[in-house]
């Protein structure tokens, strides 16, 4: 042991310390490699358009339309004949049926006299005629409560308003979006509605689907404008109030075992639109297709497309290289369409 202590560390420590000192003066004299290779601009990766295959299945175009209750307009009485009011049939208030006489309107129309000659003796006489009467009944249009504000002995003339019957129902109105418009054409006459804190979704009849009423204004940039409008009626026996908000469950047709395609792989959304179809080279070419229902995530494909073809999962930017845009977050009807 006193050996090693003695010769064999110290000899290795003498060994360390020159290898030490020849690098140094290696380093010193030579200097040192700090060379490195620049690889901060080569690509790490590969941009790789998404693609989806196209497959079949069932699409169910139903569309909710935020609503509320409003009561149903007052329904105009207005005269059917020219002259004065000669007797009122109902008072102001009443409670109407449809048909219920409301008042009358007396219309008198003078009438030439019959003028006769004596052949003999030329006498001349003139035999005056009372006037030609004509009396026309104005029944309420619905039933409902009379407003009748016209007075007897009053002058009216064929349109005049001379009264107004509100009829107490209520309805479900809301506003459409163009999208939602357009997925409505040819919509049934019935809905489901789902008042808001009310009774369980019911039926509503009378579906009616129209033009928005004109405001005179533009509307303002990034918002989504009004197309149109939808009302249906409360049922009977169904309780709600003006002002109660609500939702419109309209189903406007079903398609099982269809073609089907992300709305974001389509160029339109309604009759006709392109899609991008992959090659087996990688290539994409356009390809017009015919489309049917959509269910807002999916949209049918009529024609142009088979169950295994393989497209774009997203519409190519003009210009882009290739670069797909994603419709359904940054819509734009030029590249998008519709």
């Amino acid at each position: 042991m006193g050996v090693t202590r003695r010769i064999i560390f110290p000899t290795i420590r003498l060994i360390l310390w020159a290898v030490i000192a020849a690098a140094l003066v290696k380093i010193a004299f030579a200097g040192a490699d700090v060379s490195t290779v620049d690889t901060s601009l080569q690509p790490t990766g590969a941009i790789v358009e998404p693609t989806v295959e196209v497959a079949t299945g069932t699409v169910t175009n139903a569309v909710t339309v935020q609503a509320s209750v409003t009561s149903d307009a007052a329904v105009v009485v207005r005269a059917t004949l020219a002259g004065t009011v000669s007797k009122l049939l109902a008072a102001d208030g009443a409670a109407v049926a449809a048909g219920t006489p409301i008042l009358e309107i007396r219309q008198e129309t003078p009438q030439d006299p019959i003028v006769k000659t004596n052949p003999e003796t030329g006498e001349v006489t003139t035999t005056e005629r009372k006037p030609k009467v004509v009396v026309e009944t104005v029944k309420a249009p619905v039933a409902g409560t009379l407003s009748l504000p016209t007075l007897k002995d009053q002058v009216v003339s064929v349109g005049d308003e001379v009264g107004k019957v509100a009829p107490g129902t209520l309805s479900v109105t809301g506003t459409l979006t163009p999208d939602q418009q357009y997925r409505l054409v040819g919509a049934p006459t019935q809905a489901t509605v789902t008042l808001n804190g009310g009774p369980a979704p019911f039926d509503c009849t009378g579906l009616r689907v129209g033009a928005a009423p004109a405001t005179g204004t533009e509307p303002e940039t990034g918002t989504t404008s009004t197309s149109g409008t939808v009302t249906c009626a409360i049922p009977a026996g169904v309780t709600a109030f003006p002002g109660l908000g609500a939702n419109v469950e309209i189903t406007n047709g079903t398609a099982a075992d269809v073609v089907v395609v992300p709305i974001t792989a389509v160029q339109g959304t309604v009759q006709k639109g392109n899609v991008w179809v992959v090659a087996a080279d990688g290539t994409n070419e356009k390809r017009p297709v015919g489309l049917g229902l959509t269910d807002g995530e999916n949209v049918q494909v009529t024609e142009g497309l088979v169950a295994g073809d393989t497209i774009l999962e997203f519409i190519p930017v003009p210009g882009g290289a290739g670069k797909p845009v994603d419709c359904s977050l940054n819509y734009d009807p030029a590249v998008c369409g519709g």
